[in-house]
C-alpha cells in the first residue's frame, strides 16, 4: 500500500477504559439550565439544545437527529423525577460522555461503557471531596441506573451501528520466493485492449529474462525435508488413487462381459428351440 494511503486512512480506536470525574456544569451550564427551564414543548427544548451544543442541522442529519432524541429524553427524565439544575446538569454530562465513550470505536465496547457509566453514578452519589460528592441519594441512583440501561444500554448495538464506521479488513500475504503480485488495477481487466495483446509477447520475453536473472533463495534444510515429504505423501496418494482407478474399471469390465455373456447365451437358445406345442380342441 502506498505512504500516502496509510496516512489519509482514519486511525481506529482500540477499546481502552476511562477514567470518571465529577461533571456538574460540564456539558450544561447555569445559564443553559435557565434557558431550559422556560421552554416548554418538546420543539423549544429541542431548539436550545440545538444551539447550546451547535447542532443545527438535527432536523435534516439522521445522526444529529438521533443524538437530539437521546439528549431531549434525557432532560424529560429529569423533569419528571423532580431533579435540579445540578441535578441535571450532572445526569446530561453522564449520558452524553457514556455515548462518547461508546461510539468512540467501532469494536465492541460495552463492558468499558458499563463500568465508566457506574464509575460516573459512583462519582455524583458517594461524598469524597475532590473525587465524588453526593448528588443523587439512593433513590435516585436507582432510578438514574434503571433508566440508562433500558434505554441506551438496551439499544448499545443500534446507537453503535448509526455512530461508528464500517471497519473493513484487507488482507495481504507475501511468500519467501514468490514474487509479489502486483495489486488490481480499479479500472479491471476491460482496460486491456488489442495494442496490449500485441505487446505480451515481448512482455513475457522480458518476463523470463527478469526470472532467469533473478537469484534463486536457497531453502534451509528444514523447509527442503518439509518439501520432501510433502511431495513423498502426495506421490503415495496419487499412486492409491490410480489402483483404485484401476480396480473399479476392471471391476466394470467383468461386470459388462457377464451380462453380454448372459445376453448371448439367451438368443442362441431361443433361436434354436422349439415353439411350445398347442393342444387340440375338442
Amino acid at each position: 500500500m502506498p505512504a500516502e494511503m496509510k496516512e489519509d486512512s482514519p486511525k481506529i480506536v482500540q477499546p481502552r477504559e476511562h477514567k470518571a470525574k465529577v461533571s456538574i456544569w460540564a456539558d450544561l451550564t447555569v445559564a443553559d439550565m435557565d434557558s431550559l427551564e422556560e421552554a416548554s414543548s418538546v420543539e423549544d427544548i429541542k431548539l436550545q439544545l440545538s444551539e447550546i451544543l451547535n447542532v443545527p442541522d438535527y432536523k435534516d442529519n439522521l445522526k444529529t437527529g438521533i443524538l437530539m432524541d437521546l439528549y431531549f429524553y434525557t432532560i424529560q427524565f429529569a423533569r419528571e423525577n423532580n431533579f435540579s439544575k445540578e441535578q441535571t446538569s450532572a445526569f446530561f454530562s453522564m449520558v452524553k460522555q457514556v455515548h462518547e465513550v461508546c461510539t468512540e470505536t467501532p469494536f465492541g465496547n460495552v463492558e468499558q461503557c458499563f463500568r465508566y457509566f457506574k464509575e460516573l453514578v459512583l462519582c455524583h452519589a458517594v461524598k469524597r471531596p475532590p473525587f465524588s460528592i453526593d448528588l443523587f441519594s439512593p433513590d435516585e441512583v436507582r432510578k438514574v441506573t434503571d433508566y440508562v440501561i433500558h434505554t441506551y444500554f438496551r439499544h448499545y448495538k443500534m446507537y453503535k451501528y448509526a455512530f461508528t464506521p464500517l471497519v473493513r479488513l484487507d488482507l495481504s500475504m507475501n511468500y519467501v520466493g514468490v514474487p509479489v503480485s502486483p495489486p488490481p488495477s480499479e479500472a479491471g481487466d476491460k482496460v486491456e485492449d488489442a495494442e496490449g495483446m500485441a505487446e505480451g509477447d515481448t512482455a513475457n520475453e522480458g518476463e523470463g529474462q527478469q526470472q532467469e536473472e533473478q537469484p534463486q533463495i536457497e531453502e534451509s534444510p528444514a523447509a527442503k525435508e518439509l518439501r520432501a515429504m510433502i511431495q513423498t505423501h502426495l506421490a503415495d496418494e496419487i499412486q492409491k488413487l490410480r489402483t483404485s482407478v484401476d480396480e473399479q474399471i476392471k471391476e466394470t469390465d467383468d461386470i459388462m462381459n457377464k451380462k453380454l455373456s448372459v445376453l448371448e447365451g439367451g438368443n442362441v437358445s431361443g433361436k434354436g428351440g422349439r415353439a411350445p406345442s398347442r393342444g387340440k380342441k375338442k
